[in-house]
This record gives structure tokens, C-alpha cells and sequence, in this order.
């Protein structure tokens, strides 16, 4: 019975899938509005309740966000836990892990691959294993917006989205090697 129910669960989940949020709120997660979980974001099941998300968060691909520490549990017979909050406006890039515990302020990037391991206040860049600060989200953008030019920015028809025509893809790549990087909606 048990093995005729997961094939149904398997099956009903291929052609209904479920996006992320979705999946966490069921389980009982905190999370605010127009959050965007990517694939594979692995969210501390085991003490979600000591987890907070704010609004307007992005977690991209292979983000884990932990509330406990199980290295003490062997020692010292118990398991370290804390309480760990993601404010609003939040972008985490692929691969990064927050460690228990940590406060991540209103408006902060942390940069692709970063382990963070302290607290951050708001509108602030971080990066690195340990995760550090770069510099302020204002700078940050004025740096990025420096780079912009009208010849290294595309449309959405640049996207995977849109069936990318093998011209369109040389054509980006010939941008990108001029200006070191370009831009898509």
C-alpha cells in the first residue's frame, strides 16, 4: 500500500508540480510574500520554526538556510540551535549557506558560494567563505549600472524563455567578449 501511494505522490508531483514557497508554507515555514525559491533550495526542516523569511526574498539554486548545528551533538550530547532571520528585499545567490543563528538585514546581497557566518546589517554586499562585506547595494549598482551600455544589453528574446536563435547566442558571446559582460531583461 505504502509503495502504490508514493508512486501516486510521484505522479501527481510530475504533473502538478509544486514551487518551493509552496512546498516550505505547507510545512509550517514563515516566509513573507513574493519570495522566489529556486531548485533545489534545502530550508532546515527539522527546525523550521526557528527560521524567519521576510517579503520579497530570492534564495537562488542549492541555497540551505540552517537553524541547527549537529557538530556538538556527538560531545556534548546535544545539538546547537539558532535562530536565524532573512529580512525583506533579500537576494542569496546559488550555492550559499547561512549557518544558524545568523540575521541577514533588510536589502542585502550575499554573493554566489558565500558561507555566512556572522550577522549583516542592511543594503550591504557580502561575499566569500567566510562571507564578508564588499560594499554597500548603492555602490554596488552604481558599479553595475558604470557597465551598462546600449550595445551590451538585450531583450528578453536573449532567454532561454524565448528559443535563443544560434546568431543571437554568438551575438552575445561577441558582446560579452568586448565588454566583459552584458545584460538581459
Amino acid at each position: 500500500m505504502n509503495k502504490y501511494r508514493l508512486l501516486l505522490s510521484k505522479i501527481y508531483r510530475f504533473f502538478f508540480p509544486i514551487d518551493e514557497v509552496t512546498k516550505y508554507r505547507k510545512m509550517g515555514e514563515r516566509i513573507g510574500e513574493n519570495c522566489n525559491f529556486q531548485s533545489d533550495v534545502i530550508i532546515d526542516y527539522s527546525h523550521y520554526w526557528l527560521i524567519e523569511i521576510g517579503s520579497n526574498v530570492t534564495l537562488a539554486p542549492r541555497v540551505h538556510v540552517l537553524a541547527h548545528d549537529a557538530s556538538t551533538k556527538r560531545e556534548l550530547g546535544y545539538t546547537k540551535l539558532g535562530y536565524t532571520k532573512i529580512a525583506d528585499d533579500v537576494f542569496i545567490g546559488a550555492g550559499s549557506i547561512i549557518l544558524p543563528g545568523i540575521t541577514i538585514g533588510k536589502g542585502s546581497i550575499i554573493g554566489a558560494g558565500s558561507v555566512v557566518t556572522k550577522n549583516f546589517p542592511k543594503e550591504v554586499v557580502v561575499a566569500g567563505n567566510p562571507a564578508k562585506i564588499i560594499c554597500t547595494v548603492e555602490d554596488y549598482y552604481k558599479k553595475i549600472k558604470s557597465k551598462m551600455h546600449q550595445e551590451n544589453c538585450f531583450d528578453e528574446s536573449y532567454t532561454l524563455r524565448k528559443n535563443v536563435s544560434e546568431s543571437k547566442k554568438q551575438n552575445m558571446i561577441d558582446v560579452i567578449e568586448k565588454y566583459g559582460c552584458a545584460f538581459v531583461e
